[in-house]
C-alpha cells in the first residue's frame, strides 16, 4: 500500500522510539532522516561514547530531539552502573532548600547538555501520598503539596540554566496509588477538588516556570473519566484549558502493561499500536515507545508497529490530519526551542 508521504513524515514527527546498542542502528538512521520527531536513550545505550552517538544522531539531523530519564537517585541513565552523582528527590525535598534543588538540576543538566542530551525527563512532581507507593516513593519531593511544588519549579529553573528541556511528570499524579503502571493500570480514586488542591498544584507551578513538556501518566482517576491520563481528552483539556500549558505533551512509555490492559490488545506490540493511537487522538503530541532492553521486541519492531498503527488510523479518519499536524507542530516548536537555546550558550553541536 503506498502512504501518503506528507503523512508519513507527520507520523515519524511525533514518535519517540527507543533502540538497543551503543551506535544508530540503521532503521533508526532512515527514520530520522525521514524527519523523526525524538529518541530516549535508555541505560545501555549510554554505555560507550553517550557524547559520540549524540554527535552522530544529531548529525543525521540536527534537530532531532534526544531524550533520557534522568532524575538522579534512584533513577539515572547515565550512572546506571554506579548510581547518580546527584541527590534524589526525596532528599532534596527534605533539605527544604529550594536554591539547592536548582543548582543540583543545573548541574545536571550541564552533563546532559556535555554528551548532546536536549530533553530530561524530569522533575516528578508527583505528590507521594501513599507511603507505600511502589514507583514513586523516593522519586517524588514528598507527601506535602507546597514542598513538591517549591522543589519542582526549581528543578524546572536549574535545568533550563544548563540549556535542557524539562519534563513534568506525572500529569495529573500519580502519587496516591499503590499500583505500578509499568504492571497494571493505577486507579486514583479521588474527587474533583482533591485532585485540583492537590495534585495538579506542582503541575500548574512548573506551568509557570516555563516547562517545556508534561508527562501524562498511565493512570486513571474515575472523577475525570474511564481512561488512563495518557488516552483521556479531558485530561488533556485539563492540562491545556485550565493550566494553560502550550508546550509538548509527552507520553509515558506506550509498551507498559497500564496501556495494554487499558486497550485490550492481545500482545504488547498491539499494544504499542493501539495506544498510539488512543494517546495521539486523545491530545498527546509526542508518544514515547518505550524500552526494547525489557520490552522483548526490537526497538524497529516497536517504532513500526507505532507508525504503521497511526498511518492506518489517519487513513480511516480515526485519527484526524488536523490533531496529527498539530502534534507535529508543538514537537517542531520544541526542537526550535532548544537549537535556539543552544544558539545562545554559543553550543553548537559538532557534526
Amino acid at each position: 500500500m503506498r502512504r501518503d508521504p506528507e503523512v508519513v513524515r507527520l507520523v515519524h514527527s511525533v514518535l519517540m522510539p527507543g533502540f538497543s546498542g551503543t551506535s544508530v542502528p540503521s532503521w533508526l538512521a532512515r527514520a530520522i532522516e525521514s524527519r523523526l520527531g525524538a529518541v530516549v536513550y535508555f541505560a545501555p545505550n549510554l554505555a560507550g561514547d553517550p557524547a559520540r552517538l549524540s554527535a552522530d544522531l544529531h548529525g543525521l539531523r540536527p534537530d532531532l530531539l534526544i531524550a533520557c530519564d534522568e532524575e538522579g537517585g534512584t533513577v539515572s541513565r547515565l550512572h546506571a552502573a554506579n548510581g547518580s552523582r546527584y541527590p534524589g528527590h526525596s532528599e532534596l525535598g527534605t533539605g527544604g532548600d529550594a536554591a539547592r534543588t536548582r543548582d543540583v538540576a543545573e548541574a545536571m543538566g550541564r552533563e546532559l547538555r556535555s554528551v548532546g542530551i536536549d530533553i530530561a525527563l524530569a522533575p516528578v512532581v508527583d505528590v507521594n501520598v501513599d507511603p507505600a507507593n511502589p514507583v514513586i516513593g523516593v522519586r517524588s519531593f514528598g507527601a506535602d503539596v507546597g514542598t513538591v511544588t517549591r522543589h519542582g519549579a526549581a528543578f524546572v529553573a536549574g535545568l533550563h540554566a544548563a540549556g535542557v528541556a524539562a519534563t513534568a511528570k506525572h500529569f495529573p499524579g500519580h502519587g496516591d496509588t499503590r499500583t505500578d503502571s509499568h504492571l497494571a493500570l493505577p486507579v486514583i480514586d479521588i474527587d474533583l477538588a482533591t485532585l485540583h488542591e492537590r495534585e495538579l498544584a506542582p503541575f500548574a507551578a512548573a506551568v509557570g516556570a516555563g516547562v517545556d513538556l508534561v508527562m501524562p501518566g498511565h493512570i486513571r482517576i474515575p472523577a475525570l473519566d474511564g481512561a488512563p491520563a495518557s488516552a483521556s481528552p479531558r485530561c488533556y483539556a485539563l492540562l491545556r484549558a485550565e493550566l494553560g500549558f502550550t508546550g509538548a505533551a509527552v507520553t509515558d512509555a506506550l509498551d507498559m502493561r497500564a496501556m495494554t490492559h487499558f486497550t485490550g490488545a492481545p500482545d504488547p506490540l498491539e499494544g504499542i499500536a493501539r495506544g498510539a493511537v488512543a494517546a495521539l487522538s486523545a491530545g498527546a503530541d509526542l508518544l514515547c515507545l518505550g524500552n526494547p532492553q525489557t520490552a522483548g521486541y526490537s526497538g524497529e519492531a516497536m517504532f513500526r508497529a507505532a507508525r504503521d498503527g497511526l498511518l492506518d488510523a489517519v487513513e480511516r479518519g480515526t485519527v484526524p490530519r488536523g490533531r496529527l499536524a498539530e502534534a507535529a507542530a508543538r514537537v517542531g516548536s520544541l526542537s526550535a526551542l532548544r537549537a535556539e537555546s543552544l544558539d545562545q550558550r554559543g553550543g553548537a553541536r559538532e557534526r
